[in-house]
């Protein structure tokens, strides 16, 4: 993982899929612009599943739409397996589209109403003429049986399915043309809880079943930890944290990683929230972000350096890395308080 004027901490032969330096802006009118993602640098080792959190607005699912060039970035990089795809155009980059597949959150508007299941699941093999007519029927019938969805069904449309029987035909959609990645944007935010656990459980067994590399975005955390190798945290379009789950839920370093585990709701109606451990005030817009720390507003340790000095992430623990100037060291505690205001915009 890599950040602003830092290394790649993985050998260069290690990745599969490099992002670096990546910024993403979309304009908002009278010559301004809205800073959606900020000098983000990942990697992704092939097998593993990297897990990207943070609140509404953070950039996590620009980041993933910006590495399928959906759109495409104002800057940066994303390699994938050595070739560079922000220098692909037309045709060339057509041609990696078969390798890097998405799922998106809303499984029922992501499906073409028009057409049946069959032509929807395998309208990628039609495209890059994979195999012939019979055997693109049949890889179509194995992909919706492996998800848990009868082939004999496969000629109804997509309203004639709940929203969990959409979201496991759009996984059949997404390895139909046996990708090497997949972009998970939120894939069971719009499901029952009940179903949620189903489609989790499914994701894992394509996983090893397809031998997939998968990047999984979601603003659960208590989903994420389930689900991932690796976990990274963002807020206004900016990384804060990366470590491992196991590490990051029992050590969280950046203050902002601590507010959200603290937010995460527990089973018990009898025990009530710590005020002290809620987040306070809103994030800043991101037409004009705050200097130095992104996060310095809402953060109890802020100081003048903050507001001066944009902190580079660094390690603080095997695997653990952070961009904060005052990380939290282990089993420290961190109270919020109201918006800051008496920090200068540098």
């Amino acid at each position: 993982m890599a950040g602003t004027g830092t290394a790649h901490l993985r050998p260069e032969g290690d990745a599969l899929l490099r992002v670096e330096h990546l910024v993403v802006e979309f304009p908002a009118g009278h010559g301004r612009k809205v800073q959606a993602v900020s000098d983000v640098s990942l990697d992704l080792v092939e097998g593993e599943t990297l897990g990207i959190v943070g609140e509404s607005g953070c950039g996590k699912s620009t980041t993933g739409r910006a590495i399928m060039q959906l759109p495409r970035p104002k800057a940066g990089a994303v390699v994938f397996e050595g070739t560079n795809l922000t220098k692909l155009k037309g045709e060339a980059l057509r041609a990696q589209r078969p390798r890097l597949q998405m799922i998106f959150q809303d499984p029922i508007s992501s499906l073409n109403p028009r057409r049946d299941v069959r032509s929807i699941v395998r309208e990628g093999l039609d495209i890059w003429k994979i195999g012939t007519p019979d055997e693109r029927e049949a890889k179509v019938a194995a992909a919706l049986d492996d998800v848990g969805i009868d082939p004999a069904n496969a000629d109804r449309r997509p309203h004639e399915f709940s929203g969990g029987q959409c979201q496991r035909i759009s996984i059949a959609r997404a390895v139909i043309t046996d990708p090497k990645v997949i972009i998970c944007d939120e894939p069971v935010s719009a499901l029952d809880v009940s179903v949620q656990a189903q489609i989790l459980n499914l994701l894992d067994e394509m996983k090893d079943r397809y031998g997939l590399t998968m990047i999984f975005i979601a603003h659960d955390l208590a989903v994420v930890k389930n689900v991932s190798d690796r976990v990274m945290v963002m807020y206004l379009g900016k990384v804060c944290e990366v470590a491992p789950p196991d590490t990051l839920y029992a050590r969280p370093a950046h203050p902002y990683t601590a507010a959200l585990l603290a937010a995460i709701p527990v089973p018990d109606p009898a025990q009530r929230p710590d005020p002290t451990t809620v987040l306070a005030g809103e994030i800043p817009s991101p037409l004009d972000p705050p200097s130095g720390c992104r996060f310095r507003t809402r953060c109890p340790k802020a100081t003048e350096r903050c507001a001066a000095e944009e902190p580079e992430i660094r390690e603080v623990s095997p695997g653990q890395f952070v961009a904060c100037h005052f990380p939290l060291a282990p089993g420290e505690t961190i109270t919020f308080g109201p918006t800051r205001t008496d920090l200068p915009q540098i």
